[in-house]
């Protein structure tokens, strides 16, 4: 094989935006090592931080590439990836934003602390676009255990050490678990670790109804379901996001459930169109019981970060809606709601964490009569909240109703009518804590709120941490209003990736006017 046969086969440009999360990386490490933790704290966030908008304009070059495949057929670099590794990056540099105050307030290096993030969204990027098992599971490992660090970051808090053991040994199991699922697809498919000859190999020895492959698909999702904390596998979830620093949980939230999810649509079309109708069963029965737990546990939290915790349950319940109907137009509606879904959660945690910092607690109670101190942090948590309970105009609303509307065209009612009830009973807790910070008299203050702080954005690291609460505010007030845009660029990143086309069932296919023609798009 000459060079220029060997150059063609890699096509090295497809994973440009990982190539230069890979040099930002190296260049906060060695500006650290020169210069110091606390000369390098001042330069290496913003360096991170245009590190990552970088990789996303690389990004955005390789939309609609003519060649996706590389690396031999382990790297599938379609528009479905680029969208999906857009979030993932995005969502780290939303979390370096409301991270700098809050590291170096923990007395911890912020350098070390940017590098194993970067390493997280690198490892998630490539599992966005991973298209070989092998790369599959070492692009999962290593978003795994840079999270695992991540979580534990914070060493000299129990409470993050905690979080950091249970995440690291359900985490293990799950991994074990999804590998030893790997392993029969290879045996069973006779040695294939390609995606897209898996099935085939599978089917060519007629192994497409033996129990293996069934076990195959219960240990694959398990590791999946794990990712994305769905119910059963979200045991993990309230402990880890009350014990982690909260910026962690913040990209735990957004970016690695982003990347669960593209390893799900990947994953589960290409290696399993074998058994549709088991996966979907199976998917189908996760959604219903994310949605309900998550939505009625939540009622019952009195901290803010176990109430997102259940509340991101239930949110990957109404993801997995558009995963189950398999259509055009459930794949959109999926991405859709995950775009704005990063600016409405990353909004919420960056309330938490200022209140944090002014107040040192989440507790639900203590933000009662907060709009008499703080009206611009009311403002912007309540806006994020409403979004995420789906109340027009805000972005969750049409994230939502684009999810439900695909769903009842693809004829899963009873999940549609559940998705329903579970979104008004999610309302409820989200307007108590908007009520509780807006409603009280001020004679009804909490003592944290009687005893806050004046507000200074002067403070090192409090200028960012504003900016990322304003655009995270601006983004999920306009992104209702103006969402056919995005909503364009999710129906794209469906209707423009060939595995999905190659997937669609014809009974239930919908095409691309009638994806985009949705009612109330504006």
């Amino acid at each position: 094989m000459d060079f220029a046969t060997l150059a063609a086969q890699l096509n090295a440009g497809t994973i440009v935006p990982e190539g230069i999360v890979i040099v930002t990386i190296l260049l906060v490490i060695v500006g650290d090592l020169i210069v110091g933790r606390s000369v390098s704290a001042r330069w290496t966030p913003y360096l991170a931080i245009g590190g990552l908008l970088l990789a996303v304009l690389a990004l955005y070059q390789r939309w609609d590439s003519t060649s996706p495949i590389s690396f031999f057929g382990e790297f599938n670099a379609d528009n479905l990836s680029v969208v999906f590794r857009g979030i993932i990056a995005l969502s780290a540099a939303g979390t370096i934003l409301m991270s700098i105050r809050y590291v170096e307030q923990s007395g911890t290096s912020l350098a070390e602390f940017l590098t194993i993030l970067l390493t997280a969204v690198l490892g998630g990027m490539f599992l966005a676009g991973s298209d070989e098992l092998v790369s599959v599971y070492v692009s999962l490992e290593t978003l795994s255990i840079s999270s695992y660090l991540l979580t534990g970051y914070t060493k000299r808090d129990p409470r993050s050490n905690e979080a950091a053991l249970k995440y690291l040994l359900i985490g293990a199991s799950s991994s074990a678990i999804f590998l030893y699922g790997a392993s029969l697809l290879y045996g069973l498919s006779g040695g294939e670790t390609r995606l897209s000859a898996i099935s085939a190999g599978i089917a060519t020895a007629g192994l497409d109804q033996s129990i293996g492959l069934v076990i195959a698909l219960v240990f694959a999702i398990a590791g999946i379901a794990f990712k994305i904390a769905a119910v059963p596998f979200h045991q993990w979830t309230p402990d880890v996001y009350e014990g982690s620093p909260t910026p962690v949980v913040a990209f735990l939230s957004v970016g690695s459930k982003a990347a669960g999810f593209a390893l799900a649509i990947r994953l589960l079309v290409t290696a399993f169109p074998l058994v549709t109708e088991q996966w979907q069963f199976v998917m189908t029965a996760l959604a219903i019981l994310s949605m309900v737990l998550g939505n009625v546990v939540a009622l019952a939290q009195t901290s803010m970060k176990r109430l997102l915790a259940y509340s991101s349950i239930g949110q990957a319940g109404f993801i997995m809606i558009g995963l189950v109907i398999g259509t055009d137009a459930g794949y959109a509606s999926m991405v859709f709601y995950l775009m704005i879904y990063l600016f409405m959660n990353l909004g919420a945690f960056t309330c938490i964490i200022l209140f944090t910092l002014r107040t040192g607690t989440d507790q639900i109670s203590e933000y009662s009569g907060l709009y008499q101190k703080d009206p611009l942090l009311t403002l912007a948590l309540s806006i994020c909240l409403l979004s995420l309970g789906g109340i027009p105009p805000l972005a969750g609303f049409f994230g939502k109703l684009y999810l439900f509307w695909a769903g009842w065209q693809a004829g899963a009612y009873p999940l549609v009518l559940l998705g329903l009830v579970t979104s008004v009973i999610s309302i409820y807790y989200y307007i108590r804590v908007v009520k509780m910070m807006v409603v009280k008299e001020p004679q009804e203050m909490s003592d944290s709120v009687k005893n806050y702080p004046a507000i200074r954005w002067d403070l090192q690291g409090m200028r960012p941490l504003q900016v990322g609460l304003v655009m995270t505010l601006v983004a999920t007030t306009i992104a209702g209003i103006l969402s056919n845009p995005l909503f364009t660029l999710a129906n794209n990143s469906v209707t423009q990736t060939p595995m999905l086309q190659a997937a669609q069932k014809p009974a239930v296919q919908v095409s691309k006017d009638e994806t985009v023609r949705l009612p109330i798009a504006l």
